[in-house]
């Protein structure tokens, strides 16, 4: 898939610097090993879907366990010429949230624009599908986490009846508060459902 129209080009160029950097490393690692798959979750990747709400973080996990180095950020200019920040997280978790058990199987392939040949080659970047990715927003459930389900909603990309079988699927492999994430569950399903109703005519 492409990302959406409305994603900043020095945004991208950013994105693809930084899977550069990424796909360098990989360089020495045998073909076998290669294409590495990156999955990008979190604001990075509700972005490159939506088009809306910038985010400065890459929340991403690996098909293949790697070294990073240390140098996974950049610094750009926004179109309008505001200073920005773009890094790969890397104190991000997977583990720490709701995730459906096939969510990376499921995941969509994206193409960055500026990523070369050989970057290519070696590393595969792939985005949560946007039901996945609303299903990762529901255990934390934040005010920020609501706001971005209901935008996936907004924009047609998800519907209840999907993101609730979605998300009690993935409970089958979740620890923790039970009865708290199915309350959120219910609260998500709820606020698709307002976003979806067609505007009344004033």
């Amino acid at each position: 898939m492409k990302p959406a129209k409305t994603v900043r080009p020095e945004y991208l160029a950013a994105f693809a610097e930084i899977s550069g950097r990424v796909a360098a490393i990989l360089a020495v690692s045998p073909a076998k090993s290669l294409p590495v798959r990156m999955y990008v979750a979190g604001g990075a990747a509700l972005y490159l879907t939506t088009g809306v709400r910038v985010s400065e973080d890459i929340d991403a996990t690996f098909s293949r366990r790697l070294v990073l180095g240390e140098d996974m950020e950049v610094s750009y200019r926004d179109t309008d010429g505001g200073a920005r920040l773009l890094y790969l997280d890397r104190n991000y978790n997977d583990t720490l949230g709701l995730l459906h058990q096939d969510a990376y199987a499921d995941s969509l392939p994206v193409r960055i624009p500026g990523i070369d040949a050989a970057s290519a080659a070696r590393l595969e970047v792939r985005i949560l599908s946007p039901l996945d990715l609303a299903v990762t927003k529901i255990s934390r459930f934040s005010e920020q986490d609501r706001a971005d389900i209901e935008l996936l909603a907004r924009e047609g990309l998800i519907d209840a009846k999907a993101l609730r079988r979605r998300a009690e699927e993935a409970l089958q492999d979740y620890v923790g508060a039970l009865d708290s994430a199915r309350m959120s569950i219910a609260l998500a399903c709820r606020i698709v459902e307002a976003a979806a109703q067609p505007r009344r005519r004033r």
